[in-house]
């Protein structure tokens, strides 16, 4: 089943529950993947890989608007980003622990030969795609430049 139809069975029963914030976090979703699929040039289906990084993408934007809301005091704007948070997240793939990282990034590492800071873009690159929508990609960045300094 394809994220659309699923989103759409989800927004169904959402309506039937009357839970507005999940309904809410649903349409965002939709409206995403519709803009997405109606973009010149695209096919009319997402691949899997097009589907995580459209909720990665919007799972980020929801990270960032919380940490903006949290600066300003606006606790009533953060929390309605945390429940659209949760929502998105439920669809990500697994998220992969700190320590699960560090060993796939050493890996990384490895495999591409990296001494230094100066190879950081070559595990990036890699990492970035190989981890897509299973780690965000600040911590991904963080853990290595930590591990190449």
């Amino acid at each position: 089943m394809s994220l659309k139809s699923t989103i759409e069975s989800d927004m169904k029963e959402a309506m039937r529950a009357k839970d507005k914030d999940r309904l809410r976090a649903l349409r965002a979703i939709k409206s995403m993947i519709m803009l997405e699929v109606t973009k010149e040039g695209s096919a009319d289906e997402l691949s899997e890989e097009d589907e995580i990084k459209l909720l990665s993408k919007a799972a980020k934007q929801r990270r960032d608007s919380i940490e903006i809301y949290q600066k300003q005091e606006r606790t009533d704007l953060a929390e309605v980003e945390i429940q659209e948070l949760t929502v998105i997240e439920a669809y990500l793939p697994k998220q992969l622990s700190e320590e699960e990282l560090k060993t796939k990034i050493e890996g990384f590492i490895k495999e591409v030969g990296a001494s230094s800071a100066r190879d950081m873009g070559k595990v990036m690159g890699l990492a970035n795609k190989e981890l897509a929508g299973k780690a965000d990609g600040k911590v991904i960045a963080s853990i290595v430049k930590s591990l190449l300094n």
